[in-house]
């Protein structure tokens, strides 16, 4: 059974940083590609960046690109997001994802329970 658990969130001022992280199990972590969704409110939820399995290919949505960069520790089944200059509009629950297959091209089929990240301006 997939299991997704995200830490890291939290109230930031705007130009703060935070980095969120994502336990994975339940999966063999290094063949699936990972990613991060958010959804704040009122809106739909939207890919904000994408590993490959590897940790070679990245996605970032244009909106971070710049700010936000997503790595992964295959050995520790781990995923992280390091976001730096936050803006108030990042506020959002920020979900871990997995993959359908080693390629975030692919699609992203399983979501964690989400944390809360919320920039002050």
């Amino acid at each position: 059974q997939v299991h997704l658990v995200e830490s890291g969130g939290g109230l930031v001022q705007a130009g703060g940083s935070l980095r969120l992280s994502c336990a994975a199990s339940g999966f063999i972590f290094s063949t699936y590609a990972m990613g991060w969704y958010r959804q704040a409110p009122g809106k739909e939820r939207e890919l904000v960046a994408g590993i490959g399995n590897t940790g070679h290919r990245k996605y970032y949505a244009d909106s971070v690109k710049g700010r936000f960069i997503i790595s992964r520790d295959n050995a520790k089944k781990m995923v992280h997001l390091q976001m730096n200059d936050l803006k108030p509009e990042d506020t959002a629950v920020y979900y871990c994802s997995k993959g359908f297959s080693g390629d975030w091209l692919r699609g992203f089929v399983s979501w964690g329970q989400g944390t809360q990240v919320t920039v002050s301006s």
